[in-house]
């Protein structure tokens, strides 16, 4: 029986009613596209937060955005965040047939799928899935920037970089496809301290060293260092779009998060 799994966090982490949603979708990327002067490749892989549209929303639309020239040619996102909720060992992806948000669903890709159930890290476990914000976060975004495309959501619990690294290497393809890794920054220091933490997490990014990245750094860590470890080796540009905090966006500055966004690009899509 086809399984649909509905939107965890509407209403709390964005906003329920769709026309509210793209609403507030459509200012950020708006607002987005006036920062951005990309004349080049859309990215092949994106790093984004996700908090709650009000503190994260304006940072991962500068990433997002840089998608939008290739809604006639993606039709595959790999989406991997961190579990914030259920602990277990591996990578998990879902049993459903597709994921819902107020915009609409959104189908899973049942052939990747079935190629990362084939490593032996992989299962299905939807406990990971059911209430888990960093990977739904992101599907409003790319249901505004892509339209129509299918979906693999990949919970990270107690897995390795290796692990995620040998994960995008066995769906990266070619232009169809790209990689969206989830991760907000450091968590709950001063604005100042995670501003300078934060600023050292985005030199390790931008120079490919993900060894230079500590727990503290990023909720989303091990994601980020397995996509780091495949760029390296496949020799990716990165270019870090937006370094900001809840103090800068949304909140208080005595305890912040922080929050970037990132686009990694190859010389030309379809090239390994």
């Amino acid at each position: 029986m086809a399984t649909v799994r509905p939107p965890a966090v509407a209403g709390s982490f964005y906003p329920a009613d769709a026309k509210a949603l793209r609403g507030v979708v459509r200012e950020y990327l708006d607002a987005a596209r006036k920062r951005s002067s990309s004349r080049g490749p859309w990215p092949k892989a994106l790093i984004v937060p996700h908090a709650g549209y009000m503190y994260s929303g304006p940072v991962a639309a500068n990433a997002f955005v840089l998608l939008e020239p290739s809604r006639e040619v993606v039709e595959h996102v790999v989406l991997l965040g961190p579990s914030h909720h259920i602990p277990f060992d591996g990578l998990a992806v879902p049993s459903n047939t597709a994921f819902e948000t107020p915009l609409g669903r959104v189908p899973i890709d049942e052939t990747a799928r079935r190629q990362l159930l084939a490593l032996p890290f992989v299962d299905i476990f939807d406990d990971a899935h059911h209430w888990e914000h960093s990977l739904e976060v992101q599907l409003p975004f790319l249901q505004e920037v892509l339209g129509t495309f299918a979906v693999l959501p990949i919970a990270l619990g107690r897995g390795s970089p290796e692990q995620v690294d040998e994960v995008l290497e066995a769906l990266w393809d070619g232009d169809e496809t790209v990689m969206v890794i989830s991760s907000d920054l450091s968590h709950y220091h001063d604005y100042g301290t995670a501003k300078a933490m934060d600023a050292a997490t985005a030199a390790a990014i931008e120079s490919l060293e993900p060894e230079r990245i500590t727990p503290e750094d990023a909720c989303g860590r091990v994601g980020v260092q397995g996509l780091l470890s495949v760029a390296r080796r496949r020799a990716l540009a990165v270019r870090t779009l937006d370094l900001r905090s809840s103090g800068d966006t949304a909140g208080q500055r005595d305890e912040v998060v922080g929050y970037g966004a990132w686009a990694l690009t190859v010389a030309k899509n379809g090239s390994p």
